[in-house]
């Protein structure tokens, strides 16, 4: 007998329906299973052979063949076991066929038959809603992610007796609950723990008021980490659509917490030196998966000595960083992930690193200062908003007694400077979410310069050679600055404070000997 359930796969964030058939019959034992299944898939004949048996079903006499369609679909992971298990009792009238018709059916199972978390929950049920899927069946400890989808009849299983039983009428299975809003303890990191570095302060308030790129250069042990660190703590609290889209992309690439169920606070990515060009913007062998950039999505996303990754991975990242998304194409499958975090870069000035500290410490000749600088490429730099040059702290200043503005109290100025934004950008109908994602038609119209603005603008820009590029980034780095002084329009002090946040990589004091 033929009998068939409805299941998906995911490329990328993109949910693709999935039809499991089953055809069961007696004669000779066997399970095959065919459709273009990868070896998770594959796999599934066994886990679901045994999770049976625990419910009273033996395969012994029936040849079961299981096809996924489409055939030329490349299908993935171990959610389609829940789908493979409930068609083919359909196929021996185990349980009524109409019982599960029309219903996504996603879960792992385990050979005692109870049901396991699958990756990529969200966007499945998201997927499924938008084909018009009414209603859904997944593993009760995805619960946390499933519940926050409205629109769609979401219920939850612990085991396939337990489905077993619901598919024939005897019991109901309860509907998935989101967590509760619950914000994780604070990691401590604050602002006031930041003795001086004042300029670098500032830099990290204008990054995390208009969503800016930023670069710290300085000797080892002026802060630079711990600063970076301090980051998500300036920045607003999550949107209802930015939450999400973190646990969206978190649950595919499996680093969501099941506990926690959707994401509340904003991601922090740190990855060492040596992650690889895949590992950094995505990818994979067969289907893409997220890298760093796309996990650090509304985030931050911190890379420490930026002159040691690899030069292919750090190129790899400018067409992101311009664009926001990240598209993989593979021989069998192409995807689009998100990648729009803060990236906050941190090098030393030299090879020695002690380049310009005050003590003399440095030996380091032009050429080796110039060749040190050229692991990083003029393109890359040129999409980095703003560039903050640290100097290490005094005793004095270690050791001074005056506190220090506390995170807190740059949040509620960065608050204010995104609310400013928000109101902005929707009265224009731009689609940026921040002044670093205005469109170049937007920026014309949110960032007028007056005269001498626009005189200052241009003299900066013929002094310095500055690019297209950098002059868009001033601007909007000049908008970002107004908006923190509550201002309706860019004064000269706001353009002059963003020049000078384009300069560094061009000062003596990186390439001198």
């Amino acid at each position: 007998m033929l009998a068939s359930a409805l299941a998906a796969t995911l490329i990328g964030l993109d949910a693709h329906p999935v039809r499991v058939e089953v055809e069961a019959a007696r004669g000779v034992p066997g399970f095959e299973l065919v459709g273009l299944a990868e070896a998770a898939v594959r796999e599934s004949r066994v886990r679901v052979k045994s999770a049976l048996a625990q419910v009273g079903i033996d395969l012994g006499e029936y040849r079961i063949v299981v096809n996924l369609s489409p055939a030329d679909l490349r299908k993935a992971g171990s959610g389609f076991d829940l789908a493979i298990a409930a068609a083919t009792l359909g196929a021996l009238r185990g349980v009524p066929m109409e019982s599960f018709e029309g219903i996504l059916l996603l879960g792992e199972l385990s050979l005692d038959g109870s049901v396991q978390s699958v990756r990529g929950v969200l966007p499945h049920l998201l997927g499924a809603r938008a084909r018009g899927v009414r209603r859904a069946i997944v593993p009760r400890v995805n619960e946390g992610e499933a519940g926050v989808v409205g629109g769609i009849d979401v219920r939850t299983v612990g085991t396939l007796a337990e489905l077993v039983r619901a598919l024939r009428g005897e019991t109901d299975l309860p509907p998935a609950v989101a967590s509760a809003a619950v914000r994780p303890p604070d990691t401590g990191d604050d602002l006031r723990e930041v003795q001086g570095q004042a300029s670098a302060r500032r830099a990290l308030e204008i990054a995390a008021a208009g969503g800016h790129n930023l670069l710290m250069i300085g000797p080892p042990g002026v802060g630079k980490t711990m600063l970076a660190r301090r980051l998500p703590g300036l920045m607003p609290s999550l949107t209802a659509q930015e939450a999400l889209d973190i646990t969206a992309i978190h649950s595919v690439a499996g680093l969501l917490s099941i506990t926690r169920g959707i994401a509340r606070t904003r991601p922090f990515r740190s990855p060492h030196h040596t992650v690889s060009e895949v590992g950094l913007v995505g990818g994979g062998a067969d289907l893409p998966r997220p890298g760093e950039v796309s996990l650090a999505h509304h985030g931050v996303l911190f890379l420490d000595e930026l002159a040691e990754f690899r030069r292919s991975a750090l190129e790899a990242l400018r067409q992101p960083l311009e664009d926001g998304v990240v598209s993989i194409s593979r021989a069998h499958a192409k995807a689009t992930f998100p990648a729009r975090p803060v990236v906050v870069c941190a090098m030393n000035p030299c090879a020695c690193g002690y380049l310009g500290d005050g003590t003399g410490r440095c030996r380091c000749s032009r050429e080796r200062v110039a060749q040190y600088r050229q692991r990083l490429s003029g393109p890359l730099l040129d999409r980095i908003d703003v560039h903050v040059a640290l100097a290490p702290v005094s005793v004095a200043a270690l050791q001074g007694r005056v506190p220090a503005e506390s995170s807190a109290a740059v949040r509620e100025r960065v608050e204010r400077a995104r609310a400013i934004q928000r109101e902005r950008l929707e009265a224009a109908e731009a689609s940026a979410g921040t002044n670093a994602s205005l469109a170049p038609r937007d920026l014309e119209r949110v960032a007028a310069l007056c005269d001498e603005s626009s005189r200052l603008l241009a003299s900066a820009v013929a002094k310095l050679a500055l690019s297209a590029r950098a002059y868009g980034k001033i601007l909007r780095v000049a908008r970002t600055i107004a908006d923190l002084d509550g201002a309706t329009s860019i004064a000269p002090s706001h353009v002059a404070e963003a020049i000078g946040a384009r300069v560094l990589d061009r000062g003596p004091a990186l390439v001198a000997a």
